[in-house]
């Protein structure tokens, strides 16, 4: 079967504009690549400007999957994108194209390319500390999951609220701490070859600074605006998403339009630093100078003798 290429890394790396060189290469030599997003945000329908969505035209004909599947109001889980995702790979690995992974959703990405298996859930449990965190919030619960699982605190951040509830009620339910399951990223669901996009610091927080500025000149706030009607308040996972919670807070009036730009540009750099932390850990990733200009190539060099020995097996 054709393997699945993976591209990761921090936000704003050029990792969707990689995808389509890449593509664009192997087409000119009769091999078909089909995208599959791993950007959870991506996965909202309407949620556009905010996340950098390629439109339609932008996409070179290239098909996409698991873009534009979900409603605002309905709630992300890493279960049900682990087996949409690998139905959608399936698919085009029996039209014999190659699946390239796309997105910085670094669980999400996991959850595709490794034998990363899924704990069930406790009702009662779920609801404790569901109701914990309505009562101490956010932050106090990630401080208590840094003491019992410091690996799964570092990669969840303080502000998700959701998966840190998560995180303490598998550790309960299973005796083991929930980052115990990243140990299966060690085996394979099926063969991948993973490349990482890295950027210099410096570089990307002066890219994703004016990328946020973008977005606010491209029409958030109308975006959003849109949404709202839709149930984007409701959403327990699209109201969180960065740049969207800050444009409903200024159309409240609770932030002017530099304060929510700014707290924006905060959480960005802020995540970019725990997707760059995350794919760091990962060691079957091979590391990619985002600022380089023959990147399409360089994956293409990489892969070659196994892209061929997979599409000919």
């Amino acid at each position: 079967m054709p393997m699945i290429i993976a591209l990761v890394g921090a936000t704003g790396t050029g990792k969707s504009g990689l995808s389509l060189e890449v593509a664009e290469l192997w087409a000119r030599r009769g091999v078909r690549v089909e995208v599959v997003n791993a950007d959870a945000m991506q996965l909202y329908r309407g949620m556009d400007i905010g996340t950098a969505k390629l439109a339609v035209a932008e996409r070179r004909g290239v098909p996409h999957h698991l873009i534009d599947v979900l409603d605002v109001v309905d709630e992300a889980s890493v279960a049900r994108y682990q087996a949409d995702a690998r139905a959608a790979i399936e698919d085009i690995m029996e039209r014999g194209a190659v699946p390239v992974l796309v997105g910085g959703s670094g669980l999400y990405v996991a959850a595709v390319l490794t034998d990363f298996r899924f704990p069930g859930t406790d009702a009662e449990r779920r609801a404790h500390w569901e109701a914990e965190l309505a009562r101490r919030g956010a932050a106090a619960l990630h401080a208590e999951l840094v003491v019992r699982d410091p690996a799964a605190a570092e990669a969840i951040g303080p502000h998700n609220g959701r998966r840190i509830v998560r995180a303490l009620e598998v550790g309960e339910l299973t005796g083991e701490p929930f980052s115990a399951g990243l140990a299966a990223r060690s085996r394979p669901w099926r063969p991948y070859r993973q490349f990482g996009l890295e950027l210099d610091r410096s570089a990307l927080v002066s890219r994703l600074d004016e990328r946020v500025r973008g977005m606010w000149r491209g029409g958030l706030l109308d975006e959003v605006r849109a949404l709202l009607p839709l149930g984007l308040e409701r959403g327990a996972t699209a109201s969180r998403a960065i740049g969207y919670s800050q444009a409903m807070a200024q159309l409240r009036g609770d932030l002017d339009e530099a304060e929510a730009i700014a707290q924006t540009q905060s959480l960005t750099r802020r995540y970019a630093r725990r997707q760059v932390s995350w794919f760091r850990r990962d060691p079957t990733i091979e590391a990619l100078d985002a600022a380089a200009d023959d990147l399409a190539a360089q994956v293409d060099r990489r892969v070659a003798d196994d892209l061929a020995a997979s599409m000919s097996g």
